[in-house]
């Protein structure tokens, strides 16, 4: 997604990276049944983040990413580049995605990652009367609440302009 967008002259905050691989991955789940990325989504306070991509690069803080993810040697421990999407499928969703959201600011993304009965604000909901435990958002949820995403139209974003996510505390 990074190499896609530098190819469009469009950079991307680890906050809106964030937001760009849910919506990439949710749509993907909708259309295929099938996960686009591994591990899971949590609802953090700013939407959903994927806790490892959140990791990798957060060492930019609010910068636009200028980095790539490694990966690590399971044998020798040592870092490796993250193999390159090679699906054609897959990089033309990631097109539409950047195509659709890419430009669109961070507080956009927050607003339409907190969609009324999305999976994001039925996670927190939920988590208001439940034990959820890491606010995890399965893929299941994705799957049944992705169609609530709607983009907002009014002048400033509800969640103003956030530099950077937090967990829920």
């Amino acid at each position: 997604m990074l190499d896609e967008a530098d190819q469009r002259g469009i950079n991307i905050t680890n906050l809106a990276l964030q937001k760009l691989l849910y919506f990439a991955h949710g749509m993907y789940l909708t259309q295929t049944k099938k996960p686009l990325v591994s591990g899971y989504f949590e609802a953090w306070q700013y939407g959903p983040v994927h806790p490892s991509a959140y990791r990798a690069f957060k060492s930019s803080g609010s910068a636009p990413i200028t980095t790539r993810a490694e990966g690590k040697d399971p044998l020798t421990g040592r870092p490796r580049p993250v193999r390159t999407v090679e699906d054609y499928e897959v990089i033309d969703l990631i097109r539409h995605v950047l195509r659709s959201y890419g430009k669109m600011s961070a507080g956009r993304l927050v607003d339409l990652s907190h969609a009324k009965d999305s999976p994001w604000a039925y996670i927190v909901d939920k988590s208001r009367t439940s034990i959820a435990l890491g606010l995890q958002i399965p893929d299941n949820v994705i799957m049944d609440r992705f169609r609530y995403h709607k983009v907002s139209v009014g002048i400033e974003p509800n969640a103003g302009e956030p530099s950077d996510d937090t967990p829920f505390a």
